[in-house]
């Protein structure tokens, strides 16, 4: 290997990272927040030294700073674009809960999100920590992985970015991660309609019955049954989901 070409592999390096490691830090399953920032940083170091060799043919550094900074801004919005649309359809999990938890009156039990740091109901929580454990056992991160890759070639480096498409992906993830959200729910949600329609009828029956001290541990009780029976079914449907949503930057 020359010498004199080195700057240029290594402008070359640094421009893939920039896509690779914004993805990583994104990505279900292996871009977590409580996952250690060398670990991922490591792993995003790697896999951009193996998409290198692929992205050099399609991607030319230009000669002058201003260049190679434009088309650096361009691989970094790549990045967030499709890392963040990865992380709108993986929302759907704390949406669910948010939706379980108040059918089932624990929309107060608060806990805090260790992927994102905040307060939020515990049922939504302990999907979200579900839902990435089945990612990594699934392997599903391995198509994410591959999403990585297979994305040089949906989107080549250079190119204009157009915020036509970027906008429609966004709310079409969107609109997924919502109407994945309600379906996981729908258990929930039917129980909670019939579960109110039957207390009504008893305040109407027995207006001396506090009803009131009734409905709280019964609707508890009555969630957990549910959630029991359809807890697999629910993630089943996730895990289907996230991967047909992947498997479209992959071909």
């Amino acid at each position: 290997m020359q010498i004199a070409i080195l700057p240029e592999i290594s402008a070359l390096f640094v421009l893939v990272f920039a896509r690779v490691g914004t993805l990583v830090m994104l990505m279900p399953g292996i871009g977590e927040r409580f996952i250690f920032s060398r670990a991922r940083l490591s792993l995003a170091f790697f896999i951009a030294l193996m998409i290198v060799p692929v992205a050099r043919p399609s991607l030319r550094v230009p000669g002058d700073v201003s260049g190679v900074v434009t088309l650096l801004v361009g691989e970094l919005l790549i990045g967030l674009v499709i890392g963040l649309c990865a992380r709108l359809v993986m929302a759907c999990l704390q949406t669910a809960g948010t939706l379980v938890a108040q059918t089932m009156g624990l929309g107060f039990a608060m806990t805090v999100d260790p992927t994102g740091g905040m307060q939020n109901p515990s049922i939504g929580n302990f999907l979200t920590m579900l839902g990435i454990t089945l990612i990594l056992t699934t392997d599903l991160h391995h198509i994410a992985i591959a999403a990585i890759h297979e994305s040089y070639r949906l989107l080549p480096p250079g190119g204009a970015v157009d915020m036509t498409d970027v906008m429609a992906l966004a709310i079409r993830s969107t609109a997924r991660g919502f109407a994945l959200a309600i379906q996981i729910s729908a258990p929930f949600l039917v129980f909670g309609l019939l579960f109110n329609l039957g207390l009504g009828v008893l305040a109407r029956m027995m207006p001396q019955l506090q009803v009131f001290f009734l409905a709280v541990p019964a609707s508890i009780m009555g969630g957990m049954l549910v959630m029991l029976v359809v807890l697999g079914v629910m993630m089943s449907v996730f895990i289907d989901d996230l991967g047909a949503f992947l498997r479209q930057f992959t071909g």
